[in-house]
């Protein structure tokens, strides 16, 4: 099966997404490691978690390739909890627009291309009218 250009750019989204979110997880391992954290064991357990959400994320992007809706259910779900956290970033006691604004870009940009995608999924399993 062939992806369509949507499907593409959505798959490459949530593949950067992931690889940063690995990227974040380095970097907890890094202050794990140095010795900035207050609870060791909770670190290793945000670690675990954060590495997870990576995972998941690639397991999504790998998925929309392949054109399984399960994959665009699941980046859909990513992508709004991505503006979820945007918006705790501009909102929260120590407002941040630049943090929002740098995770809510992406996470705007990924919804609207897996709502194509899922748009153009739906139009390939649509029986063409032969009149």
């Amino acid at each position: 099966m062939t992806t369509s250009p949507a499907e593409r750019v959505a798959a490459l989204i949530l593949a950067l997404e992931g690889l940063a979110v690995f990227a974040l997880a380095g970097w907890e391992m890094v202050a794990l490691v140095t010795g900035d954290t207050d609870d060791a064991v909770s670190s290793v357990a945000l670690i675990v978690l954060t590495v997870i959400g990576a995972l998941a994320l690639i397991g999504f992007a790998i998925a929309v390739v392949r054109g399984q809706s399960w994959g665009r259910s699941g980046g859909i779900v990513a992508q709004l909890l991505l503006l979820a956290v945007a918006l705790g970033a501009i909102t929260g006691p120590t407002p941040s627009p630049p943090t929002a604004l740098v995770t809510a870009l992406p996470a705007a940009g990924g919804l609207i291309a897996l709502f194509s995608a899922t748009r153009r999924a739906a139009a390939r399993r649509q029986p063409r009218d032969p009149q």
